[in-house]
């Protein structure tokens, strides 16, 4: 695609701001989600610090090279969930959770001396475009539930329908400020999205108040009473369960986590090839494999010594280079920035949570598509006449919308991982590894 800043430009400050503004709300809701779905006390705004962190340390192994922010990972909430029913303790549990994204962590550090040693040629025999495309649309399918269920208002008290009408005008102007905007106003429709959702959604939330009907109340502003000024930070309360570790506890943890580690370096691959396409970069060259899988390892376990959350390559913020048009690592460099300075803002953080589901649900719409887009043009040179490929494309797909997953034990395969895994098989067996014909 045509990009307005490539990876190595430096928009001017004002738009390094707002593009960093825009990340950051791009990634905001799915990484504090974590946090909140594994309670324990864990904090919202630590995980928004622990993302920044991770990001800086994620540029800084890319050498700068990657425009892609680090998030809260969804990947490892079984694991989570097993560090703290194992522990003896809520701060145990809180040690649990730095000791399992350590060894994460390693298992991307092993991997990344093993590409470095025998390179990324093997990467491109086992997941050529046939096998990685459809892979990659099945990463933004697998995620419209979600932006469905948050358009609709789920969990939400407030009416479906007001929900709705609430995400479809922040849908609207989303895709009105990109398609037809000019200028800055083009660069970011995500912004100017949301905060037109979020003024219906307040409107209708003071005619809630006003005439008392829980129906019209879509912004939970009681949020404001309880403002967590100072992120409660995990190794704090880490440090002091320390002492009721044995080894039981953390072979438990080791299982937990590093099968999981394996699963997600295969949406890793997937993610950066997706970047790739869009910013016509091949990552896992320049910077290299090696690289992006030491900055994702590392910065997961910076981003959970402070969190307690693994971080992860995020999706939406992909997306939001896709829709944008803008892959300035600037800009990334700015929005991990800004993630822990607003950490520490507590009004502000807690604005950012008062943005309610349907609002982002109304975004993501748009995200999640175009991730599922990219992939799809992927394919767009494969030749789809020869039945291999369309064997390959067609179990990858229903594999992966229909939602297949598999587990064992607290490790569960998502749908992507499976259907990448069936993908590849299926390629591997009907002699993708020797097809002259792949797209090149």
């Amino acid at each position: 695609m045509n990009l307005v800043y490539n990876i190595k430009d430096k928009p001017k400050f004002g738009q390094v701001i707002l593009f960093a503004l825009q990340q950051l709300l791009a990634i905001m809701a799915a990484t504090i989600a974590v946090p909140s779905i594994v309670g324990n006390g864990m904090s919202q705004t630590a995980a928004l610090f622990g993302a920044g962190v991770g990001t800086l340390v994620y540029l800084l192994f890319t050498k700068f090279s990657s425009p892609v922010f680090l998030g809260s990972s969804f990947a490892f909430l079984g694991s989570m969930f097993a560090a703290f029913a194992g522990a003896v303790s809520t701060q145990a549990g809180y040690a649990g959770l730095i000791i399992g994204a350590a060894f994460a962590g390693l298992v991307y550090v092993v991997l990344a001396i093993i590409v470095k040693a025998v390179g990324v040629k093997w990467i491109d025999k086992l997941m050529p475009a046939v096998v990685i495309g459809p892979t990659v649309a099945i990463i933004g399918l697998s995620l419209a539930g979600n932006a469905v269920g948050d358009l609709t208002g789920n969990p939400s008290t407030a009416s479906t329908y007001v929900c709705i009408i609430c995400g479809l005008v922040t849908l609207a102007v989303t895709m009105l400020c990109s398609f037809f905007g000019k200028k800055m106003l083009k660069m970011i429709p995500f912004i100017i999205g949301i905060l037109a959702g979020y003024l219906v959604a307040t409107l209708f939330t003071i005619l809630g108040l006003v005439t008392g009907n829980d129906a019209f109340k879509v912004i939970d502003f009681t949020k404001f009473a309880s403002i967590e000024w100072v992120p409660h930070f995990a190794f704090i309360e880490a440090f002091k369960g320390v002492k009721e570790l044995d080894l039981g506890y953390i072979a438990t943890i080791a299982v937990a986590y590093i099968p999981v580690a394996f699963v997600v370096f295969a949406e890793h691959i997937a993610d950066h090839k997706n970047l790739s396409s869009i910013i016509g970069t091949d990552l896992t060259k320049e910077p290299g494999l090696h690289r992006t899988l030491l900055g994702d390892g590392v910065g997961s376990i910076a981003g959970a010594f402070f969190a307690g959350c693994p971080n992860t390559t995020y999706g939406e913020s992909i997306g939001c280079v896709a829709i944008s048009g803008n892959a300035s690592v600037v800009s990334i460099l700015a929005a991990a920035i800004m993630a822990i300075v607003v950490s520490f803002v507590g009004p502000f953080a807690t604005f950012l949570s008062t943005i309610p589901g349907c609002v982002m649900g109304g975004v993501c719409i748009a995200l999640y598509g175009f991730i599922a887009v990219s992939g799809l043009k992927m394919i767009q040179k494969v030749d789809l006449n020869n039945n291999r490929n369309l064997f390959v494309v067609s179990v990858i797909l229903i594999a992966g919308v229909g939602g297949l997953s598999v587990s064992f034990g607290k490790v569960t395969l998502t749908s992507v991982a499976c259907a990448l895994i069936l993908g590849i098989l299926t390629n591997l067996m009907l002699g993708g590894m020797k097809n002259k014909e792949e797209a090149k």
